[in-house]
């Protein structure tokens, strides 16, 4: 996490608040209290409603200015003293909205609170130069010490925690929650920032959202990120679109974009790479690497009955169905198997930086099948061949194998018939060389 960086300590103009995060403030705040005091006049207890238009004011300079605004309280040294036509503003501190003159429905209570506030309505600010430097802008909250301290003229912003939101000047929509959070925001828009220094340095970043300590605690300008949890994102400087959950997940990316990461330490060691996906914990991945996907607790689990998951270039994930109410023009394949006999399988290893280990791999080239049967490819987002149909050629290995087995079973019948015609000719031939010998003469002994 970033300490809380050193401001430069100025002496302000009169009308202007002092810095109350640098060195020397309170000599200064001694200087604004007594210095000025004599200037101003003193104001008791409005107990009777001694200030026209339903008004109420206790200290001194409270409500001096005042010419037709109602329903406004000031409670505290010049509280609302510059106020001449505002209506139903709450003052309450030393000096709070002081500036202001003809805002309205302004809330503040502290120290200096809106204390530059002139033509801004539906503010509050709680909190010692909580709203401080606040002029015109609307519907702004600021709850803690110097809580959007520096916000001019930006709308819809929210602030609760010390410091939170300090140096915001000019976006709008933005809500911090914890100390320091946002803490270096000066123009970002839409920003969500919950935990203590969570986008801590964002300056013009918007569309972010942090949640949880030091969340995209270093991000400046990068903008549409999404960090849940601590440390999630904390390295992240310029990278867009992308979307940690889990404690350190995606800890290291910098300027990457268009990575997502679920589980603790998920993605942890991505760094500049884009278009990654991490789900598990502990998953960390590979510096700079891009377009890689990780998914624990598949590898080495058994799943028996289910279908194979595939996925296409729009990386849609499906399974394949077999179910006729699917189907339409269903014919036998007959021929069309026939393709594969010009099919070429081949032995092959990836290249090392797809498997390192070199892997001794069997199957076919995806441009020579092509030539074979463009349906069998599996073609990229360019269009250029990918991969292979397998589960395509299996099915023709099918049709093959039953035709070739039909064959045989018809060579079977076949050769059964001809060894039966064989062994029928092979009987007839016994009983012909049988009748042969009973017919052969008898052969006559001669006498002596």
């Amino acid at each position: 996490m970033k300490p809380l960086t050193q401001f430069k300590t100025t002496i302000p103009p009169v009308r202007k608040p002092i810095d109350p995060v640098g060195a020397g403030f309170l000599i200064l705040l001694l200087l604004t209290c007594f210095g000025l005091a004599p200037m101003a006049q003193a104001v008791g207890p409005d107990t009777d409603g001694a200030i026209a238009g339903s008004n109420n004011g206790e200290g001194i300079g409270v409500l001096v200015s005042r010419t037709t605004g109602v329903w406004n309280t000031g409670t505290g040294f010049e509280a609302l003293s510059q106020l001449t036509a505002g209506n139903q503003n709450t003052a309450t501190g030393l000096r709070a909205l002081s500036s202001d003159t003809n805002g309205g429905f302004n809330t503040a209570t502290g120290v200096l609170s809106l204390f530059s506030n002139t033509s801004g309505f539906f503010n509050s600010a709680t909190g010692a130069y909580a709203l401080a430097n606040n002029t015109d802008g609307n519907s702004n909250t600021a709850n803690g010490y110097a809580a959007l301290y520096r916000n001019a003229d930006a709308d819809n912003n929210t602030a609760t925690g010390f410091a939170a939101l300090y140096h915001h000047t000019t976006g709008n929509g933005n809500t911090a929650t914890g100390s320091n959070a946002l803490f270096s925001d000066t123009s970002g828009q839409a920003n969500t920032a919950t935990g203590p220094s969570a986008l801590f340095s964002n300056t013009i970043g918007s569309f972010n959202t942090a949640s949880g300590q030091a969340a995209l605690v270093s991000n400046t300008t990068g903008g549409d990120n999404t960090a849940d949890g601590f440390n999630a994102l904390s390295s992240n400087i310029d990278g867009n679109d992308n979307t940690a959950v889990g404690l350190n997940a995606l800890l290291n990316n910098t300027s990457g974009d268009n990575n997502t990461a679920v589980g603790r330490s998920a993605g942890g060691q991505q760094t500049t790479g884009s278009n990654n996906v991490y789900i598990g914990a502990n998953i960390g991945g590979v510096a700079g690497e891009s377009d890689a996907c990780y998914v624990a607790s598949i590898f080495g689990q058994t799943s028996s009955g289910g279908l194979p998951v595939l996925i296409n270039a729009n990386h849609k994930l499906g399974t394949t169905t077999s179910s006729k109410r699917f189907k339409e023009e269903i014919k036998p394949m007959d021929k069309a198997s026939e393709a594969l006999r010009a099919l070429k399988p081949v032995t092959f290893r990836y290249k090392k930086e797809i498997d390192p280990a070199g892997t001794s791999q069997f199957g076919l080239v995806a441009e020579e099948v092509e030539k074979v049967n463009p349906d069998l490819v599996v073609r990229d987002k360019e269009g250029k061949p990918y991969s292979v149909r397998y589960d395509q050629v299996n099915a023709m290995l099918l049709n093959e194998f039953l035709k070739e087995h039909h064959t045989v079973l018809e060579l079977k019948k076949e050769i059964a018939a001809l060894a039966a015609t064989v062994k029928e000719q092979a009987t007839q031939i016994q009983k012909v060389s049988a009748q042969v010998e009973l017919n052969k003469p008898v052969a006559q002994v001669a006498g002596n």
